[in-house]
């Protein structure tokens, strides 16, 4: 079950029980745990669903701007103000930029949350090839750098740092066969790609991502938790995301 939902069902039965007059003193107990426990819930609820909430990665799509078992920070007014457990935006906010780390629901199950890179917004035209990225007939820059990331998980591929003009940012190509591919982002919609281009489910499967499926703007690494990872603590808490 999705823990917003939990969140919400909790708050509003520690609410009830917290406000309702009662004589017997078994419920007289759970009235005052309630009372006591109520305002904690409503606090988290109101940060997770309105300001900030955090999030785990998962798999290594994002490699190497982000790694498997990095706990990050999400904001999640930046692009508007949603009610819980919807898609119903109460007030819009900014519009995604391009370079943007944002977390969506997956356009094909809405369940998931995934997490990508905002490449195109809505307009572009989108070209991708030799793993080169044209935005509106403007070439990206690519420059390669030498890099200490973990061997195992760069394996044969290259880091690069890629610049939009706006923003830089690191990306890995790996010695796969280019997917060349064209498109043209429809209105409302983000194109979104992984910085671990030639590993990652993005935009170049299912399409981009509707607007009201953002969640919100990575914003910083909080937390890191893998035993089996190359990286330490301290190489991956406290990093911004660039």
């Amino acid at each position: 079950m999705d823990f917003t939902l939990i969140l919400v069902i909790a708050t509003l039965i520690t609410g009830i029980f917290s406000i309702v007059s009662i004589n017997n003193s078994i419920l007289r107990n759970i009235r005052e745990f309630s009372s006591s426990v109520f305002p904690i819930l409503l606090v988290v609820l109101i940060i997770r669903s309105f300001f900030i909430e955090p999030y785990k990665i998962p798999s290594g799509s994002m490699i190497p701007t982000l790694m498997i078992g990095d706990f990050i920070l999400v904001d999640k007014n930046i692009y508007g103000y949603k009610l819980p457990l919807t898609d119903i935006t109460l007030i819009d906010n900014e519009d995604p930029q391009r370079g943007d780390v944002v977390v969506f629901k997956y356009p094909e199950n809405k369940k998931i949350n995934y997490i990508k890179r905002v490449v195109g917004l809505p307009g572009d035209r989108i070209i991708y090839k030799n793993k080169r990225l044209f935005i509106n007939d403007t070439e990206y820059s690519h420059t390669q750098i030498d890099h200490n990331f973990d061997p195992v998980e760069i394996a044969d591929g290259q880091v690069f740092i890629e610049n939009n003009s706006s923003k830089e940012y690191l990306i890995l190509n790996q010695s796969s066969p280019p997917f060349n591919f064209e498109y043209q982002v429809p209105d409302e919609t983000y194109f979104v790609l992984g910085d671990n281009r030639d590993n990652s489910n993005d935009s170049r499967y299912w399409g981009p991502v509707p607007r009201e499926n953002l969640v919100g703007k990575a914003f910083y690494i909080w937390m890191f938790w893998n035993f089996d990872s190359y990286y330490s603590l301290s190489d991956r808490v406290g990093n911004k995301i660039e």
